[in-house]
């Protein structure tokens, strides 16, 4: 038996969906460890209401630190408070998304409780009745399995790569309120107000489609092109760091080792050559497509799909088929 705790992480009062798989992940080890509880941990201000939706997804028992010192995330309130969630579970394993938020915040967590972590997780798996973590190392061109030392043992989940399963409705869970151990006075820099970018889109380690620019873009005029191949889909934007390094996209859209770690349904990569700091940030993705002139690009080698050709061709016939598949 093993006891699980779950940090759920939520923004604006809202639950991000990355926390729903954790808690679904949770919930499948649960069983797999031979049975234990599962405790989720939700931390901010005015979240308790919110907080009863993670028993649909498999939490047992919900710890709810809610303050107004904890409305955004700060790396030393959060995370003496979910140390302290993790001691008053009994937790065995202590599970993050690896996140912007979750890669600052596991490690910190992991150091407070003076055990190990696993970070950027693509599988848990159990062993011997020992959990065991798969994940990238070396820019991604390779892939290890590593066991941990000390209790309780620490991972991030890389998005998008666990499935949250579908919401039971008719389970519920004790939602109980946790003391923090820091107060408002002990955080030496704390955010005061977050504002959202005009017309602000959807994140990219949410989305299902991306479709992502690189140098073969030409310029910041021609992303019109991926924009409106995007919206058909309900999908974002992404680029590579040379497209962001060039200023012709924000640092948010980058993909890659130094962006954001993706794994959506689809990733179209457009005028990409494929440097491994990009692929390290994308070939999890389920189904991968280039298009690009150089048949010898690296991106290729990932791709499940290629199409050799200038993108500025192709990219508009691709739209005008999208838009018939639409129509019907």
């Amino acid at each position: 038996m093993a006891n699980i705790l779950v940090f759920a992480e939520q923004r604006g009062g809202k639950f991000r969906g990355v926390a729903f798989e954790a808690v679904s992940e949770a919930a499948r080890l649960k069983e797999a460890l031979g049975g234990g509880e599962v405790t989720a941990v939700v931390i901010g201000s005015g979240v308790k209401e919110i907080a009863g939706t993670l028993a649909h997804y498999g939490a047992d028992k919900i710890l709810v630190a809610d303050a107004d010192f904890l409305a955004y995330y700060s790396n030393v309130g959060y995370a003496h408070t979910v140390a302290n969630a993790a001691k008053s579970a009994d937790a065995d394993v202590v599970l993050f998304t690896a996140s912007a938020m979750g890669r600052t915040l596991g490690p910190a967590v992991a150091a407070l409780l003076e055990t190990s972590i696993a970070g950027d997780c693509t599988a848990l798996e159990v062993d011997g009745g020992n959990l065991v973590a798969t994940r990238p190392v070396y820019a991604g061109k390779a892939i290890i399995k590593v066991g941990f030392e000390g209790k309780p043992a620490v991972a991030s989940l890389r998005p998008k790569v666990f499935s949250a399963g579908e919401p039971d409705t008719s389970k519920s869970a004790p939602v109980e309120d946790l003391a923090t151990t820091v107060s408002g006075g002990d955080i030496k820099a704390m955010v005061k107000d977050i504002v959202a970018a005009a017309g602000a889109k959807m994140d990219l380690t949410e989305a299902d489609f991306i479709i992502a620019g690189g140098r073969g873009m030409k310029g910041p005029e021609n992303y019109k092109l991926l924009e409106e191949v995007a919206d058909q889909l309900g999908g974002v934007v992404g680029a590579s760091r040379a497209a962001v390094d060039a200023g012709w996209r924000p640092q948010t859209d980058q993909v890659g080792q130094t962006g954001k770690t993706v794994s959506p349904q689809l990733y179209i990569a457009v005028g990409i050559s494929g440097a491994i700091q990009h692929l390290a940030g994308m070939s999890s993705s389920k189904v991968i497509v280039a298009i690009n002139k150089d048949p010898d690009a690296p991106i290729f080698q990932v791709a499940d799909y290629g199409i050799v050709g200038d993108l500025f061709e192709v990219v508009p016939v691709l739209k005008d088929e999208l838009a018939k598949v639409i129509e019907k």
